[in-house]
């Protein structure tokens, strides 16, 4: 592994600047003007794979963005890793709060700073260098295929199909995927567990035009008034959520289990001043580990209606929009609980409103045990480069895809993040240290190293 370790420090700048290449692409899955940097990083992802070593390497249609697929196989009979990655970025919005362009990466105090750096450009990319230098030395232990997918953002809504299409092509023996976090810099962590989650977008519609707020303030219902108090009715005081049957199929974690759980190293006053907030909230009788990790969460992501501009316009509006979230936990079903809210929300409205709720996305949550040869591969690769036995954590994003891939593919993935709270993914001033990129990719090696020998 001496050459392994020597070809990622001599390659260094190079793969900086490919992965800055790569970033640059404005890639927004979400917003239908970014088609176009969509096919681009895809083939921007190709070119990386041909260069670094592949057999193939080609970028397949779905019924969305595409996916590329690439992969080397040095002998049928070795175990085979498939690795998952997305190129596809969230918006820039609220671009006044950058401080330098998010699609031209610049470094700051050690870090890259633009959309994608960490999420999940700087982190899959990762993977393709890790692999590269593995090749390159003659040093690849187990086959390796690649699955880079464009629309990780906006819930996966093509990869389900493509991978019951292409289910054979994807067999592996274990899912590779570096789309999450660690504690701290000198804490690594493993992944254990996923949220789940499902989001909606709902209407609600008052009178059949926008009204004087004058004329008739006071006498018709305004719908954002309403979508307000509905919003407000959907936790109790306790921090609960009121859906019916919510709570009917968490997982209820052990009291050991919850006790291990916070073991975890956490520092309350460093976490809300790393945020600058004077007190946290959630669901009463739990700690933030647990609330962020193994319980479920309610959010409102986004409200909107009526007059927004600049100055002042008197206006009742005829209707009101809010985007809305859910976190889910081991065992509650996605489907379910976005049925169950429909009928919900839909239930509590007034007769002076008119309701209508869109389920956009979600997905199951999930959980790995620490049991797989691939975990204690990626526990080995850890402690060997960071000198530490690496913790095990629940997170409380969601990556609705993995849970995909076991029912679809049969197969466990293994999260080896490396990505911090601090980096602001989704936020604006994005950002990834240096160190977690070169450090990930030599982690990232070393795990195939061990794995190899399992």
């Amino acid at each position: 592994m001496e050459k392994v370790t020597a070809y990622i420090e001599q390659n260094k700048d190079r793969f900086l600047e490919e992965l800055f290449e790569l970033i640059r692409i404005p890639s927004i899955s979400s917003q239908s003007e970014h088609k176009g940097d969509m096919l681009k990083a895809a083939e921007q992802y190709k070119q990386s794979f041909l260069q670094a070593g592949v057999d193939k390497a080609e970028v397949m249609p779905t019924q969305g963005n595409p996916v590329v697929y690439a992969e080397k196989i040095i002998d049928p009979s070795k175990p085979t890793v498939l690795v998952y990655a997305h190129y596809d970025v969230m918006p820039v919005d609220p671009i006044a709060l950058w401080d330098s362009e998010p699609f031209e990466p610049e470094i700051r105090d050690g870090k890259i700073f633009a959309r994608g750096a960490d999420d999940d450009k700087g982190q899959g990319f990762m993977h393709v260098k890790a692999f590269e230098a593995l090749v390159q030395t003659n040093s690849l232990p187990v086959n390796v295929k690649f699955m880079i997918e464009g629309e990780e953002e906006v819930g996966s809504v093509s990869l389900e199909a493509f991978c019951i299409e292409h289910k054979e092509m994807l067999k592996a023996d274990i899912i590779l995927v570096s789309d999450t976090g660690m504690i701290a810099s000198d804490i690594p962590s493993i992944t254990v567990g996923l949220r789940g989650l499902a989001y909606w977008q709902v209407e609600v519609t008052g009178p059949n035009r926008d009204l004087h707020s004058g004329l008739f303030g006071g006498g018709v219902a305004n719908p954002i008034n309403v979508l307000s108090k509905m919003i407000a009715s959907m936790t109790d005081e306790n921090n609960r959520i009121t859906i019916p049957g919510f709570y009917d199929d968490v997982l209820d974690f052990s009291d050991k289990e919850r006790e291990m759980l916070n073991k975890a190293p956490f520092d309350v006053e460093e976490y809300k001043q790393a945020i600058d907030v004077e007190e946290l909230n959630g669901e009463k009788g739990y700690t933030t580990l647990e609330r962020t990790g193994i319980r479920p969460s309610f959010d409102v992501c986004g409200i909107w209606g009526g007059y927004t501009g600049e100055g002042a316009k008197t206006v009742l509006p005829s209707k009101a929009y809010a985007k809305i979230s859910s976190r889910l936990v081991p065992n509650q079903d996605h489907h379910k609980i976005a049925r169950m809210f429909e009928e919900h929300f839909a239930g509590i409205a007034p007769k002076s409103v008119k309701v209508k709720v869109d389920s956009l996305h979600g997905g199951q949550a999930y959980v790995c045990p620490i049991d797989l040869p691939a975990y204690k591969a990626a526990e080995e690769a850890y402690t060997k480069t960071y000198a530490k036995v690496p913790v095990p954590t629940f997170s409380g994003g969601s990556i609705p895809i993995i849970s995909t891939f076991e029912k679809v593919l049969g197969t466990k993935s293994i999260l080896m993040g490396f990505g911090l709270e601090s980096d602001a993914i989704h936020s604006p001033n994005e950002n990834y240290p240096l160190s977690h990129f070169y450090k990930g990719i030599e982690t990232i090696t070393w795990f195939y190293h061990y794995f190899g020998k399992m």
